[in-house]
């Protein structure tokens, strides 16, 4: 077994974390230690994970996809196309997994040692090991087995974010910030991208099987091609974001408040295919933060019963792309804070950040978390019946803030090559701007490889 002795410290502990066993591991520890604490971290006689066994899916490349290229697929949906659909996400994921698990073992020591970074990669290595081993998907039977595995290994990886997020949290001031961010950012986006194909699968997997379903059958605007709503209107989301959040403020801060309104003006038709479950977290998180921020500034005002002013959504429709702006009047963000608006590591709210983010050990980053039970209801569009991130999955409590909505929103906006910017007027109120790509034609923006191979 390999060992390391930690400096200033005489304990020498058995090395069973990320980096046991890589061969990059003595290139990182010597003849410059990365180690950047002084004292040893805990050392747990966790499983040995053989590092060298990822080389061979390091090596490859993940493959992209768009949300068209998602809808072509899916739209003649046959027996061999869903096999097909099979294949490749049980030979992408073990891919797109080893590549994060890679990144991981460029960490320092004193990071990837961390208890909460340290589970996400014993569960990211176990769930690798588990699709590394799937063999050839060829019969429907094969892949029923198949999407219960993949169903079981979405639901036990709610955890991740939390976890994540209070590791680099813990973690921001042992490795250079920058680094940190873009290392959040890269799992965030991988971690999107290999459920996007694993709830696609499911959802074509539970469309082939409905009783209703008739191959190569012409489907609607308004329908579903897996997980992909084919004709997004930018203003039925609006509204129903709205609703969900109007209500989350009234249970938080009480009948006597006045919650305020949120008007929406511009292209009220303009559309566009997209994952559902993406939009409404961007905008669930926007409108939250607005409609918080109003009340909050009325409150302070002393005027918390008057009618606050309202929040204005504006759509607007180009050739290749949708914008929505959010704009509010409440007061604009502290200065203190703007530096740090979309870290995920630094703030000067970090050690709240944290204490927060412990009481919330499942996140599945959609707008059902923001919720109150029963008050957004979408069995007007679609409910899967898989365990998928659609679902309400955690009972976050409103008024636990978590520091992660901005950032997390971005990423959600740059997967699919759209884009989201603050602009924040000190004393009056801020300014966001969504943009969408329009046509679907754009690949998933994620890391292919890990930011090092292998030496």
């Amino acid at each position: 077994m390999f060992s390391i002795a930690l400096r200033n410290n005489s304990t020498r502990c058995r090395l069973n974390s990320p980096l046991a066993a890589s061969s990059s591991l003595r290139a990182t520890v010597s003849p410059e230690p990365r180690l950047i604490h002084t004292t040893a971290p805990s050392c747990n006689n966790g499983p040995w994970r053989p590092a060298a066994v990822l080389d061979e899916w390091v090596a490859k490349e993940a493959r992209p996809i768009s949300l068209r290229q998602l809808m072509v697929f899916g739209r003649s949906l046959t027996e061999a196309r869903l096999i097909s659909s099979a294949n490749y996400v049980r030979t992408e994921l073990p891919v797109r997994i080893a590549h994060r698990l890679r990144d991981m073992h460029q960490l320092p020591y004193v990071v990837v040692t961390n208890r909460h970074i340290n589970e996400v990669y014993n569960m990211y290595y176990d769930v690798f090991d588990q699709f590394r081993k799937v063999k050839e998907i060829k019969t429907l039977e094969d892949n029923d087995a198949f999407c219960d595995l993949v169903s079981q290994n979405l639901k036990g990886h709610l955890t991740v974010i939390p976890k994540l997020a209070m590791g680099i949290l813990e973690s921001g001031d042992l490795m250079n910030p920058k680094d940190l961010e873009n290392f959040m950012n890269t799992m965030l986006k991988s971690r999107i991208s290999r459920r996007v194909i694993a709830e696609q699968h499911l959802s074509l997997t539970e469309t082939f099987e409905s009783p209703n379903f008739s191959p190569g059958a012409k489907l609607s605007e308004s329908d579903f091609i897996g997980e992909v709503f084919i004709k997004c209107v930018a203003k039925d989301v609006v509204e129903r974001c709205a609703e969900g959040v109007r209500a989350l403020a009234r249970s938080t801060n009480g009948p006597e408040v006045a919650i305020p309104e949120i008007k929406i003006d511009g292209h009220l038709d303009a559309s566009f295919p997209y994952i559902l479950s993406h939009l409404e977290y961007i905008v669930g998180e926007l409108l939250r933060n607005s409609v918080q921020a109003v009340i909050e500034r009325q409150q302070k005002l002393g005027d918390g019963t008057a009618t606050p002013p309202p929040i204005e959504v504006t759509i607007c429709e180009a050739q290749e792309h949708v914008i929505i702006r959010i704009s509010d009047r409440g007061g604009g963000i502290p200065r203190d804070e703007l530096p740090y608006l979309w870290s995920f590591a630094k703030g000067p709210q970090s050690q709240k950040r944290l204490k927060n983010l412990g009481q919330v050990p499942r996140m599945a980053a959609t707008m059902q978390e923001l919720q109150i039970e029963d008050e957004l209801s979408r069995l007007d569009l679609k409910t899967p019946t898989y365990q998928s991130s659609l679902s309400s999955l955690t009972s976050r409590p409103p008024q636990l803030r978590l520091g992660m909505g901005l950032p997390l929103s971005r990423v959600y906006a740059e997967y699919w090559a759209g884009s989201l910017h603050l602009h924040s007027l000190e004393g009056y109120g801020v300014d966001a701007f969504l943009q969408i790509s329009r046509l679907g034609n754009k690949n998933e923006q994620l890391a292919t490889r890990a930011t090092m191979d292998s030496v």
